[in-house]
C-alpha cells in the first residue's frame, strides 16, 4: 500500500510532526502548482526575463518571480513559520504577527537550476527547515543558522517525474508526484547513497579557476587511478545532477575558485543538501570543511560544494589539501 508524503511525516516526526505535516504539506502544494506552471510556461508567457536582478546581482526570470510567491503564500497560510530566506528576497520576510506561536524558519530557492528554464531543462526547488530562536534578536540570529541546525530538508526535481526527497533528520526518502493534482507517494524509503560511484558532476568550462588539486582530482578520476571508469554528468541544475548522484553514487562538484570562495548559496542550496547528503551516508565539504558545520556570516553567502559518495568526497579533499 502507497504510503503518502503526509502519512510518512506523521509516522517518523516525532513530537514535532503535527506541525511539520502542514508546513512539508504546504511546500508540495506548492511544488504542485509550481509543476503545472512549468509544464504549460512556454505557452502562458511566463519564460524570459522580468528585467529585474535580484540581490546576487542575476537576471531575475519570470518564474522565479512567481515561484517565490507561490512558496511565501503557502508557507505564510501555515501560520507555523516565522522567519523566511530565498534567493528571490533581498532581506529575510519576518512574519511577526505569527512569531508568538510559529517555531520554524524555512530556507529555500524557489527554482534551482533556472537557467534551464528555457530550453526544457530540469529545476527544482531546494528547501530547509529550522527551528526558529527566542530573543529580540531572533531574526538576524535565526536566518544565518548553520546547516547542522536543520530539523528537516528537501527538494522537489521537476522532471520526467515530479520528486519530493526529503529528510527529517534520519533517513532519507523519496516520493512521487501520483498525478498534477494528486499526492505525493513514497517510491523510494531509505535511500542510501553508495560509497563511491561511476559518475561526476562539473563545468569543465570553469576548470581554469578552480583552486589547485580540483583539476588534479578529476584528471585523476578520469584517468582511471582508482580503477573505476568514469564518465561525465552535469545538468546545470544542481538539484539534477544531486538526484543522480544521490541514486547512483559519484561526486558533484562547484568548487571554490582562485578568486572567490565558492558560488553556490549556503543557507538554501548548500546546506540543504549536505544535510540530506549526510543523512544518506554521503558527505559534502567545501575542500576544506564540512559544510553544514559553516556558521554563515550573511543571508544569501556564497560557498564552495563538493558533495556525493563518501570514497570520492574524500579523496578529493585529499587532492586539494596536498596543493595548498
Amino acid at each position: 500500500m502507497s504510503v503518502t508524503l503526509a502519512e510518512h511525516v506523521r509516522a517518523v516526526a516525532g513530537a514535532e510532526a503535527t506541525e511539520l505535516d502542514v508546513v512539508l504539506t504546504r511546500i508540495a502544494g506548492a511544488g504542485r502548482l509550481i509543476a503545472r506552471e512549468l509544464a504549460r510556461a512556454a505557452l502562458v508567457g511566463q519564460l524570459g526575463m522580468t528585467g529585474d536582478t535580484n540581490v546576487q546581482g542575476e537576471p531575475v526570470k519570470k518564474l522565479d518571480l512567481w515561484s517565490n510567491q507561490v512558496i511565501v503564500d503557502a508557507l505564510a497560510a501555515t501560520g507555523l513559520v516565522c522567519t523566511m530566506v530565498s534567493e528571490e528576497m533581498a532581506e529575510p520576510l519576518h512574519l511577526a504577527d505569527r512569531c508568538a506561536t510559529a517555531r520554524y524558519v524555512v530556507c529555500f530557492d524557489p527554482v534551482d537550476g533556472s537557467s534551464n528554464l528555457d530550453v526544457n531543462g530540469v529545476v527544482g526547488t531546494i528547501f530547509g527547515i529550522r527551528r526558529r530562536t527566542a530573543g529580540a534578536e531572533h531574526v538576524a540570529v535565526d536566518a544565518i543558522q548553520p546547516g547542522g541546525a536543520q530539523i528537516a530538508a528537501g527538494y522537489i526535481m521537476y522532471g520526467p517525474a515530479t520528486v519530493l526527497v526529503l529528510t527529517l533528520g534520519k533517513d532519507v526518502d523519496a516520493f512521487t508526484l501520483g498525478a498534477p493534482d494528486g499526492e505525493f507517494l513514497r517510491s523510494h524509503a531509505g535511500l542510501r547513497m553508495p560509497p563511491h560511484g561511476h559518475t561526476y558532476s562539473a563545468n569543465d568550462a570553469n576548470a581554469t579557476h578552480w583552486v589547485p588539486g580540483v583539476r588534479e582530482f578529476l584528471d585523476h578520476l578520469r584517468s582511471g587511478g582508482t580503477g573505476r571508469t568514469y564518465t561525465a554528468r552535469y545538468a546545470g541544475s544542481l538539484v539534477g545532477d544531486f538526484h543522480r548522484t544521490l541514486i547512483e553514487g559519484g561526486i558533484f562538484l562547484y568548487p571554490a575558485e582562485t578568486t572567490s570562495a565558492g558560488k553556490l548559496r549556503l543557507q538554501y542550496e548548500a546546506a540543504p543538501v549536505a544535510f540530506l547528503a549526510e543523512r544518506a551516508g554521503g558527505r559534502a565539504t567545501t575542500g576544506r570543511e564540512a559544510v553544514t558545520a559553516i556558521r554563515p556570516t550573511s543571508y544569501h553567502q556564497r560557498v564552495a560544494l563538493i558533495v556525493g559518495s563518501p570514497d570520492e568526497v574524500t579523496l578529493a579533499e585529499a587532492f586539494i589539501a596536498a596543493r595548498r
